[in-house]
């Protein structure tokens, strides 16, 4: 039986040299819903099968971000945790701490803060990081009648 090569996603080429274990990374990143760390990732790729190394998973990962294709936030633990971004434009989320739910925000306000920082202090190549968290409605609805009881 003939085997077909698997398309590889284009992103590959942003992160190095192409392998098979960094397009199996990079196609169970794209498909996860929302935010997921290497660990949670590399258990999806076991479960189904994939032969990739926990060590790949998290280069994947780290190089996807430094790109600019993947999101990244720290979760109440301090995991980093990645989301696909399919383009280049920065996002920011506000992440539920209760199941994990994340929202893509109206981020204007903090880009305009950082560029007027940037500008007023002279730094140049100024990088941020804003994490907004909260419990979401589904959440806080059940957090409100367990406290009631």
């Amino acid at each position: 039986m003939a085997r077909t090569r698997q398309r590889t996603p284009s992103e590959v080429a942003l992160i190095g040299r192409h392998t098979q274990q960094r397009s199996l990374v990079l196609t169970a990143f794209i498909r996860a819903d929302g935010f997921v760390g290497a660990q949670a990732l590399h258990a999806q790729l076991a479960a189904d099968g994939s032969p990739v190394g926990l060590s790949t998973v998290y280069r994947t990962l780290t190089a996807l971000a430094a790109a600019g294709r993947a999101d990244m936030v720290r979760d109440t633990s301090g995991e980093r945790l990645f989301r696909y971004r399919p383009g280049p434009e920065h996002r920011h989320y506000l992440i539920c701490t209760e199941c994990g739910l994340s929202r893509p925000v109206d981020s204007g306000p903090i880009e305009d803060w950082a560029d007027t920082i940037a500008q007023h202090s002279g730094f140049a190549n100024v990088r941020h990081t804003v994490e907004l968290t909260g419990v979401c409605p589904d959440c806080g609805t059940g957090q409100a009648a367990t406290e009631r009881q």
